[in-house]
């Protein structure tokens, strides 16, 4: 892949969105092994607001319930553009991006 423009989709979503009564980052997480895709982070934020502009955070003073989520996948576009639809059918509520990049360093642990 090093070399290529590839695409890095972003999956902007809440910690408690839920699918089939797991978490839904880790079913979009499992759908996406299964698929075949090279990888994908689950970040947790720290802060942030969405659609209904509701201040989430992890400060102790306002303990959130449902603190800011992103999964980023970087792979092929035409593969990245084929789980959209499932994708769609699952979040509820979030938004999903799409860029193009370039990578420039592609090696897996023990590579060189």
């Amino acid at each position: 892949m090093k070399g290529k423009q590839v695409v890095l989709m972003r999956i902007h979503i809440g910690e408690h969105d839920r699918w089939d009564g797991k978490p839904l980052y880790r079913a979009i997480v499992e759908l996406l092994r299964l698929k075949g895709f090279r990888g994908a982070t689950v970040l947790r934020g720290i802060m942030g607001f969405g659609g209904s502009s509701i201040i989430h955070t992890s400060s102790i003073l306002r303990l959130s319930e449902d603190l800011p989520i992103v999964i980023e996948v970087i792979d092929e576009e035409e593969k990245i553009r084929e789980i959209l639809p499932e994708l769609e059918r699952m979040i509820e509520g979030g938004i999903v991006t799409l860029e193009r990049v370039s990578v420039v360093i592609d090696r897996k642990h023990g590579e060189k």
